[in-house]
């Protein structure tokens, strides 16, 4: 399982021009799952995500969690971070998870991420469906987690 953390001052998805979810100050996360992945690897990413200390403190250091600044969590599923191209200029996907346990997989992570930082505080974009995704970048601060490095 892979995630791009992004920080963010808001993000929105959008479908088909009408926005679905939206979030102030907290956390975007696109995530890719692996054909071999499994419960334990969204655990322990959603765990990464929610405690990752990538918010300033009073002195300026990143030294908060999205939890310490009340911020929340956008998730998005993103089956392309498992595309190859190393070979040609098409990639290929063949190690991203099918639909079925990536749906399941993605489900398992927002509801770990729930657990960790509270009800109300996870936003999704839509499973299988073509989005926009919008975001406003702060910083920009950016951190890529992969459960199989």
């Amino acid at each position: 399982m892979k995630v791009v953390v992004q920080r963010v001052k808001r993000s929105a998805v959008s479908v088909a021009g009408d926005i679905k979810s939206s979030i102030g100050k907290g956390l975007l996360v696109l995530l890719g799952v692996h054909a071999e992945d499994a419960e334990k690897d969204a655990e322990f990413l959603a765990d990464k995500c929610a405690g990752l200390r990538i918010f300033d403190d009073g002195e300026g250091k990143m030294n908060l969690s999205v939890k310490d600044v009340e911020g929340a969590i956008m998730v998005v599923s993103q089956f392309t971070l498992y595309g190859d191209a190393r070979k040609g200029n098409r990639p290929n996907f063949m190690d991203a998870a099918r639909p079925e346990l990536a749906e399941r997989l993605y489900a398992h992570f927002v509801g770990r991420l729930e657990s960790n930082i509270g009800k109300g505080k996870i936003a999704t974009g839509i499973f299988r469906e073509m989005m926009d995704v919008e975001l406003v970048n702060d910083g920009p601060v950016t951190i890529i987690i992969d459960t199989r490095q």
